[in-house]
């Protein structure tokens, strides 16, 4: 696949994307966050669809400080993807809502990682030309990252950096490990 040069002007900051059908988007964004905090930047976390508390990103806040932020807006019970409910529809809005104010605050966040927008947008729970009109708009300093699956044709678009990760090979039966895969 050829690489096709970013047509976002310097004057705004940056918009990476991580998306596709294998694992390890979500981590590699929080990757970037822990290098992020780790030079004395402040980062934001902005999870859509989430709000389990006993994810290792939520637990490591107290240890890292007030550099490292993670909001959640979803309920404990996954998403049903093919009929989402007007709750979770509204938790996705209050995200998106609050992404914009954190973004766009006196002194806002080095870094804001949108945790899965990208599904958030191509379920429907919302609007990608909203989330287009935000991006466009995010101050010089500040990156934005957003994840998951299934991401919006105009997310690529407005991406700075594009990831597809996909899965090569995976066990048959995987079972979700504490500390690893949450």
């Amino acid at each position: 696949m050829a690489k096709k040069k970013s047509k976002t002007s310097k004057s705004k900051g940056y918009i990476h994307l991580y998306t596709g059908d294998g694992g390890g988007k979500t981590t590699a964004a929080l990757g970037v966050a822990m290098r992020a905090v780790g030079q004395g930047l402040r980062v934001a976390v902005v999870q859509f669809m989430k709000g389990r508390k006993d994810i290792g990103e939520w637990k490591i806040q107290k240890k890292l400080g007030k550099n490292f932020v993670v909001y959640q807006f979803g309920r404990k019970e996954f998403v049903d993807l093919h009929h989402p409910s007007d709750k979770d529809v509204e938790l996705a809005n209050q995200a998106l809502g609050f992404a914009k104010a954190e973004i766009f605050e006196k002194r806002p966040p080095d870094v804001v990682i949108l945790d899965e927008i990208n599904i958030a947008a191509a379920v429907g729970l919302v609007h990608a030309n909203d989330v287009v009109e935000m991006l466009k708009k995010v101050p010089r300093g500040v990156d934005v990252y957003m994840t998951g699956r299934w991401a919006p044709k105009e997310f690529i678009e407005i991406a700075d950096y594009v990831t597809v990760v996909e899965d090569k090979k995976r066990p048959e039966k995987m079972v979700a490990r504490k500390g690893i895969d949450y």
